[in-house]
């Protein structure tokens, strides 16, 4: 049953959301009074759905439609998650608000985008205060996982557990905030750096790009894995974050910094600032900035996931949730997957070894499907590949859709025979075929053997249903 996400206010934030949902599966209506709102949304979805997809090896679900309407009581209708992002101001949340809960189903959870304001501000007045929660995203919220999830007094255990059921079937993290706090949990750390960049850059210390470089050459790195005391931990060495908090915990009664001051946001202040941006990168239009800061994430993201750790864990775990078993059709389609960044080369094409990934991971479903999964390589059993032959037929390119079949020519004992074809998904072209040639093997003496019976039988039957011309 399609589920329903009603996004009222189509901004950034709520651009992002709609993105998210719509290639989640979820059908999405959108209202906001911007006559804008629909280009400017298809562009954050375009966006959304060249980059989102290159995170999976798992093909995605079938993108759910976005549709706009003209009131907020018809997207809020039969809605199952509802998203405000509406501008910070409380009186405008209040009366927005008060209009979802007119029309929307009670059970319905309606959450908030605010990164200021507390739920229990946000409930005041309501019908149905336990209703609404804070639900605090990051842009662009259609590649970062983080939520902070801000339930209040008022919210009931059962609806704050399907916010979280919800948003982690999206791919997301729900940070449970289990107290109301102005500007809630991350929000507070960059306010922090934030204050004293802007002290750095009034007092001539650095410009906006220095600033920046700091950043994103630096600590902003460590922090992307590890995040602020797991880095310190390390930082203490063989003894710890105690040694740590020893050495370092003194400094912290020094004058370094000015975080309790705010510098006097001037005209001057603000055309200093402004100025040093545009020198830094006014070359560049703010669609131009997505794209790189997009496809950079993804990269980072998915360095991250084939280590499993940090966001990148949260990907692979959901990777998994979106894998389904391979069918019985002639031939099997193995992979269906998108391009990702981090796959091309200096001609803007997919690399050599990429194809030879590719071909292994179509290799891995079908041994999956016979039974020679993990549990079975655990067990001291395994097929290693002897021989392949592959063919470039023409050119892949990033953010392409593209799938993998995969035929059974020879399974006699423990010889196995697959031919892969890769093919792009939009006109079934062929990109590249694979003629890989198996072993079963011992993984105890390291040499041929016998599968198992099981896996040996549903070899031998995939090998006659698979019969015919390979190419």
């Amino acid at each position: 049953m399609t589920k329903v996400a009603a996004i009222i206010g189509g901004g950034v934030i709520g651009g992002g959301w709609a993105a998210r949902f719509a290639l989640m599966g979820w059908e999405v209506r959108v209202f906001d009074p911007d006559p804008e709102a629909e280009r400017k949304i298809g562009e954050v979805m375009a966006n959304a759905a060249r980059v989102l997809p290159m995170l999976y090896e798992a093909p995605m679900p079938m993108r759910g439609a976005i549709s706009y309407v003209g009131t907020v009581a018809e997207a809020v209708t039969d809605a199952d998650w509802i998203q405000e992002s509406v501008p910070e101001r409380l009186d405008i949340k209040h009366r927005v608000i008060a209009d979802i809960q007119a029309a929307c189903p009670t059970e319905a959870v309606l959450a908030s985008s605010t990164s200021g304001f507390k739920p229990s501000e946000l409930q005041e007045g309501a019908a149905r205060p336990g209703q609404i929660m804070v639900a605090h995203p990051f842009n662009p919220v259609y590649l970062l996982p983080l939520i902070e999830l801000v339930p209040s007094a008022a919210c009931d255990e059962g609806g704050v557990a399907r916010a979280k059921e919800i948003l982690t079937a999206i791919g997301m993290y729900p940070l449970h905030v289990r107290a109301e706090i102005d500007a809630h949990i991350a929000d507070r750390f960059l306010e922090a750096v934030w204050r004293e960049a802007l002290w750095l850059v009034k007092d001539g210390v650095a410009t906006t790009e220095e600033i920046d470089n700091a950043i994103r050459y630096g600590f902003g790195l460590r922090w992307a894995q590890m995040g602020l005391f797991e880095t310190y931990r390390v930082a203490g060495g063989e003894a710890g974050m105690r040694h740590f908090m020893a050495q370092f915990g003194p400094c912290l009664q020094w004058p370094w910094t000015k975080l309790t001051d705010v510098p006097e946001f001037t005209d001057e202040l603000v055309d200093l600032i402004a100025g040093q941006s545009d020198a830094q990168s006014g070359h560049m239009g703010i669609r131009d900035l997505e794209r790189l800061r997009d496809n950079n994430l993804v990269a980072i993201l998915r360095a991250l996931k084939q280590q499993g750790a940090a966001a990148g864990k949260l990907i692979l775990d959901h990777d998994t949730m979106l894998r389904s078993s391979l069918g019985d059709e002639v031939p099997l389609v193995t992979v269906r997957r998108v391009v990702p960044v981090d796959w091309t080369d200096v001609n803007g094409h997919m690399n050599e070894g990429r194809y030879g990934q590719l071909f292994s991971d179509a290799s891995e479903e079908l041994m999956t499907h016979v039974g020679a999964d993990r549990d079975y390589i655990a067990a001291g059993n395994s097929y290693f590949t002897a021989e392949t032959s592959v063919k470039y037929l023409n050119e892949t390119h990033a953010g392409e859709d593209i799938y993998v079949t995969t035929r059974v020519m020879l399974g006699e004992g423990k010889k196995l025979r697959l031919w892969h074809e890769m093919c792009r998904a939009s006109d079934d072209a062929v990109l590249a075929t694979c003629d890989q040639f198996l072993l079963h093997v011992s993984l105890e003496t390291r040499r041929s053997c016998p599968p198992l019976p099981e896996v040996l039988e549903a070899v031998e039957t995939l090998a006659v249903k698979h019969a015919g011309p390979a190419a």
